[in-house]
This record gives C-alpha cells, structure tokens and sequence, in this order.
C-alpha cells in the first residue's frame, strides 16, 4: 500500500510539474535518472543549492540541486545566476524602514542590477540640502518624514549593501559611484527605490542610473525594431532612420540625430558599467538585471504622433531592454509624471492611460502579470509639474521614489 501511495504522489507530481509554463520551463531529469519533469526555474541559490520552480498554479516548489542529474546541476551552474529576473530570495517590508544596519551585502550572491531610465526627472531635481520648504534636509530634520535618511547624531545615514551609479553622454562620464547616500546637490526617485530594495533584497544592490534630460520615447529613446509610420500627413521614423519627421510623399532630409539614438547611448552605458563590474560593486564578480525603473513621458505629450504610439512604444521598450541584458524576466516599474490625473485628455490622457495599460494589474497584457507595475505620481507630488521639474520639492522625488521602490519588491516577492 505505502508503495502504490508514493508512486501515485510521484505521478502526481510529475503531472503537476508537466503544468508549468514559461519562456524559461524546461526539462529537469532526478539524480537516479529515473525521472523527468518540467519546471520553470525561479531562483537557484550557488551556496545553498537550492532550486525553486514555479507551477502554471503560481505555487513554488522547493528542492536542493542534489535531486537533480549532473547534466542539471551544470546547466544551473552556468545559467542559475542569469535567469532574467531576480533570483534572490526577498524580504517582507516593514510599515517603516529601519535605519540602514551598516552591514555589507553577502558577496558569495548574485549582485541584483536594477536600471532607472528616463528624461531629466529620472536624472533628478530635488534639493538636498537647506532649512527652506521643497528641501529633503528640511523635511528629514524639521518635518521628520523618512526617518531612515538620518542617523541618531543628525548625518545622513549610508546602506553599505547598494551600490549607486549614475552615468551619461555620448562619452561616457560618471557622475556616482558611491555607496547609497546623499551628499548635498539634488536628488531623482533613486533614494528611495535604493533604500526599499537594500532593505528587502538579500543580495547585493545595484542601482544603476542611465538616462539624460529632455527625451522622447517617440524619437530620442525609440527602441530596435520599431516601425515606421504616417500621422496626420506626416512621416514618422522608424529605429535609426532620420529626420524627426517629414511631409508624406518628400524624401527624409537626415539630420545628426536619429530615432533611437539616446537608447543606444543609455544601453552602452549601462552595459559599459556592467563590463567593468568591480568598479562600481568592489568585490562583485557577477551579476543579473533584476528589474527597469522607468519615469518618463514630459516631451512625448508636446507630440501627438509620439503620444498616439506611446503605449506600442513602452512596450517595445520592455522586450528590447530585456533581450538587451539577457534578462527575460526582469521586472519594470514605471511613474506616471506627477502633474496628470487619471481622468486627463488630450495627449496628457494618452501617456497615463498607456502607463496604467501596460501595468499587469491592468488585464491588458496578461503577460505582465506581476512583472509591470505602474506608480500614480499624482497624489504623491507636493505640486509643479514635470515639465518644471516639480519646483524642485525633494519630497515629490523621495515619495516617488518610494513608490516605485515598493511596486518593484511586492513584484519581487509575487515569483
């Protein structure tokens, strides 16, 4: 009887595992060899060995890689790190963050990469420093607002396990390369989607800022791969082709500029940081792009053809940044710029609307479930608007920042 029971669960099992889904499901044979199953790896942990995969349920199973054949437990050595997506385990978060512990992160895990892209918000406006309203030492020490900033003697407080770096232009310079802190000048969202991930993330984190000001995902940052088209008589480049636009039925005059070419320098730039690792992580030898944060969309609603293709266009954008960084299930949160509300018309409308569209709580694109989230910057902003860099109120830039933080860890912990 106990032997009819276990065969019967095994074939369970074994049916169960044959359920899962994915662009990453494949076969999984036992140590013995005398089985075989069908699992979408999850997470695969080198100094634990344990392996998680995901059933089509959305439920996880748990094993240790001696279960599986050596030819499995090779295939995890070389791609367990590179799944695409996160493969750390994440922590729950607390009401409010504690202050940073000061510990280092383990280096025996997997950096987890996560890229901000974007226009001049991304890049960042908020004052650091003052006693004056709109400023983040005002809000800290006079308003008490994101009490982990400062530590019990009044300086601002460091996360030694996330790493910042802000890099950009068309030769590349580097602007931060330090531990996550503030040191004066102005900030973007990148404080507080550092410190929420610091806290939950339980590898090292590297946030990882490439963007400039003054962008159109219609033009500047085009991703590969997109078309061209017509609008209202005129023609719109398709990736790589010049001028912005021109008149139906003329020849394109190119200028020195193409479509898509501020994606190809952020892309570069990013990927140049990623070569030289150690540089900006010191002691990191590997890494995964975990997720994308992207904040973005101020001179796209100023074109109607670029607001008409806005939602076809975040997107491209997603697939391309994934095939770009071998990273098919990272995650992307996205910010709604701070001045639009969910009812607005015209092209204002357009943009929101295609950001709330692509999220996956939408229904839209079943596909982005739990794995595009996007942020309603509205209530957050403490006035101004994106295309006046919201009077440069720091907490507009932290409260976002927050936001973005804690839609990509609920993401995160949804595996």
């Amino acid at each position: 009887m106990m032997t009819r029971n276990r065969t019967q669960l095994l074939l369970q099992l074994a049916v169960a595992f044959l359920l899962v889904l994915g662009v990453q499901a494949r076969t999984w044979t036992s140590a013995d060899g005398s089985k075989t199953f069908e699992g979408e790896l999850q997470a695969y942990d080198a100094a634990s060995g344990k392996v998680s995969v995901t059933l089509a349920s959305g439920k996880r199973m748990k094993f240790t890689r001696d279960k599986l054949s050596a030819e499995d437990i090779a295939w995890l050595k070389k791609n367990g790190g590179r799944s695409g997506g996160s493969t750390s385990e994440i922590k729950e978060l607390p009401d409010e963050l504690p202050d940073p512990d000061g510990e280092e992160a383990d280096m025996s895990k997997t950096v987890q990469v996560y890229i901000l892209m974007g226009q001049s918000n991304m890049l960042g406006a908020g004052r650091v420093s003052g006693s004056n309203e709109g400023a983040l030492e005002n809000a800290c020490k006079n308003k008490k607002l994101y009490p982990y900033l400062i530590d019990d003697t009044g300086n601002w407080t460091a996360r030694k396990d996330v790493r910042n770096v802000r890099v950009n232009g068309r030769t590349m310079k580097v602007f931060t390369n330090d531990w996550l802190t503030l040191q004066g000048g102005n900030i973007g969202p990148e404080i507080g989607i550092g410190h929420y991930l610091g806290h939950a993330v339980t590898a090292p984190v590297l946030v990882l800022k490439s963007c400039t000001g003054n962008r159109s995902l219609g033009w500047d940052l085009l991703p590969p791969g997109s078309k061209q088209y017509e609008f209202e008589g005129r023609i719109y480049p398709g990736y790589g082709e010049s001028p912005e636009s021109w008149a139906k039925g003329t020849a394109p005059k190119p200028i020195g500029w193409h479509a898509g070419l501020q994606y190809d320098v952020d892309i570069r730039n990013a990927k140049s940081v990623l070569s030289d690792l150690g540089t900006y992580y010191p002691g990191a030898t590997k890494y995964e792009v975990a997720g994308f944060f992207w904040w973005q969309g101020d001179k796209d609603f100023r074109n109607k053809a670029h607001a008409s293709k806005y939602e076809e266009n975040l997107i491209a954008l997603l697939a391309s940044l994934r095939k770009e960084f071998d990273a098919p299930k990272a995650k992307m949160v996205i910010a709604t710029l701070g001045q639009t509300k969910k009812d607005a018309k015209g092209t204002h409308g357009q943009i929101i609307n295609a950001m709330f569209d692509v999220a996956g709580e939408s229904g839209k694109y079943p596909e982005n479930k739990n794995k595009v989230a996007t942020v309603y910057s509205h209530p957050l902003s403490k006035g101004g608007s994106s295309s006046g860099h919201y009077s440069g109120h720091a907490e507009t830039y932290q409260n976002i920042g927050e936001a973005m933080g804690k839609a990509m860890v609920k993401m995160l912990q949804s595996k």
